[in-house]
């Protein structure tokens, strides 16, 4: 029972860890925004495409090989929002590093005049 017992405390700590955490609202969200983009090239996108191509609606491309029908539209779309989902996180990471670079650029602007030459002090002693 003591095995028990030891392996649940252990689960429970496991859990509670901030990187479970963040992990599991990561996925979630995750979903949420995968969602958006689909419907964003499906309802959006995909069928302004489609008329710039002359009507040509993409989830139906498809050809048969004997008793089998190959769906290759929906692959493409499939693929195109891969893309358009690589293309938002892209620019979203560059707008969190942005930021943050920002903020640590404010916090060197902030430290105290003796602590920056304490700083340099210890730079040249290290020389």
């Amino acid at each position: 029972m003591e095995k028990w017992e030891k392996l649940l405390q252990e689960f429970k700590a496991f859990i509670a860890r901030g990187s479970v955490v963040d992990l599991a609202v990561g996925v979630i969200v995750g979903g949420a925004f995968s969602a958006i983009v689909k419907s964003l090239v499906n309802d959006i996108l995909m069928p302004i495409i489609g008329l710039l191509l002359g009507g040509l609606n993409f989830s139906n491309l498809s050809f048969g090989l004997g008793e089998a029908k190959i769906m290759y539209g929906a692959f493409l779309q499939a693929v195109i929002n891969f893309f358009i989902i690589a293309f938002v996180i892209f620019f979203i990471v560059k707008l969190i590093n942005l930021v943050y670079k920002k903020q640590s650029q404010e916090t060197i602007k902030t430290v105290p005049e003796d602590v920056k030459l304490l700083t340099e002090i210890r730079d040249l002693l290290k020389k």
